[in-house]
């Protein structure tokens, strides 16, 4: 069998952003919001989130959370509240912003924030809560509502969605008209792939405007720096690429669809559901980076990554180790960890990239097959 990478970024071909490189050299403008990036900014809006709401690109989604916690954060508050089942950027942007994570349990079928558990540390911590960050895991939808209900009684909230760039709900993108900040990633593993990059979309206009202009310095229109900034700008170069993903990102996303179906429809025919393996119940039309799944409770994730890896197969364990687990961030505080720690515990990532055949996925579950009949 050949050996199966986890992720195999698939950019678009230089072919298909020439022109927008030969607006570049014509233009020599090569950052500083340029005209690319602009253009890119328009069509998104408008192709996406039906031209509601704003949104600005920035060089990465981490520079994106950073930004967003920063103008967001409540005065006087110390906290960034946070599921500890995320990347390690999102509590790295708490710190650099002088915020402390706080870190509270997940849903054990969505692996998203549990609200009771929510409800409770925003409750106990009340005045010192600087924000609530909620994830949406690996490109879910999450039910905003509540978050809604939280950014109109004085608690903002960043969404960290990531991975969840075209993400759709009833023909609606996940998070339209959001009063919040919500951050997606443009890096070159996920769905939209630009390389590197980010987008910050809010439905408030105004904490848009403030963004941009934090993300250039703080520079005022006459280049006084007249809040708290720093360099985040998106180069004219990615933004090429960006648009002309923006052109082929349908045909992508059905695409990983199908080779998540893919993996449904042989885990059924293997019985492996039945079995105790399972899916993240996912909400909303996603746009999958990779396949997440839970093996059996008594099997250890790691036993399977290793059957994986010995079957020429590469897998991961996102999240294990989840951040309340790893020493930056293990001093700080938290809800009971229960359910994180079982899915941690559990998780593996399967491999789902654009030129998949049937057949890998036919050769992955059978490994998988083995694996979990391992004494």
């Amino acid at each position: 069998m050949k050996r199966i990478p986890f992720l195999r970024p698939n950019l678009v071909k230089k072919e298909a952003y020439l022109d927008y490189l030969a607006q570049i050299d014509q233009s020599r403008i090569y950052s500083n919001f340029g005209p690319l990036n602009s253009l890119f900014e328009e069509r998104l809006l408008t192709r996406l989130f039906a031209g509601k709401g704003s949104l600005l690109t920035v060089a990465n989604a981490t520079l994106g959370l950073m930004l967003a916690f920063a103008h967001c954060r409540r005065a006087g508050g110390r906290y960034a509240v946070m599921p500890s089942f995320t990347f390690a950027a999102t509590a790295q942007a708490a710190l650099w912003c002088g915020l402390t994570p706080y870190f509270v349990d997940i849903d054990p079928d969505t692996w998203c924030v549990d609200p009771t558990d929510l409800r409770t540390a925003v409750k106990k911590l009340g005045a010192d809560v600087a924000l609530v960050v909620p994830y949406a895991t690996f490109g879910t939808s999450i039910d905003l509502s509540c978050y809604t209900e939280l950014h109109n009684d004085g608690i903002p909230v960043a969404v960290d969605a990531a991975a969840s760039l075209g993400t759709t709900n009833d023909d609606h993108h996940f998070g339209t008209g959001f009063p919040g900040a919500i951050v997606f990633s443009l890096h070159a593993t996920k769905a939209f792939p630009v390389g590197e990059g980010g987008i910050i979309y809010s439905g408030d206009a105004t904490l848009t405007a403030k963004l941009r202009q934090s993300a250039n310095f703080g520079f005022s229109a006459v280049r006084e720096s007249t809040q708290l900034g720093l360099n985040a700008k998106l180069s004219e170069f990615h933004a090429a690429v960006a648009l002309a993903t923006l052109d082929e990102f349908a045909e992508k996303k059905v695409l990983r669809q199908q080779v998540h179906q893919w993996y449904r429809e042989l885990f059924a025919q293997h019985r492996l559901l039945d079995k105790g393996w399972c899916f993240q119940q996912v909400s909303g039309s996603v746009a999958y980076q990779f396949v997440p799944v839970l093996c059996p409770k008594n099997i250890n994730n790691l036993t399977i990554i290793k059957a994986l890896n010995h079957a020429d197969i590469e897998a991961r364990t996102y999240f294990r180790p989840a951040c309340h687990q790893q020493p930056l961030f293990s001093p700080f505080p938290r809800s009971a960890m229960t359910v994180t720690d079982a899915i941690s515990s559990r998780v593996v990532s399967l491999p789902l990239w654009e030129e998949m055949a049937r057949t890998d996925v036919e050769g992955i579950v059978a490994a998988l097959v083995q694996a979990d009949a391992l004494p």
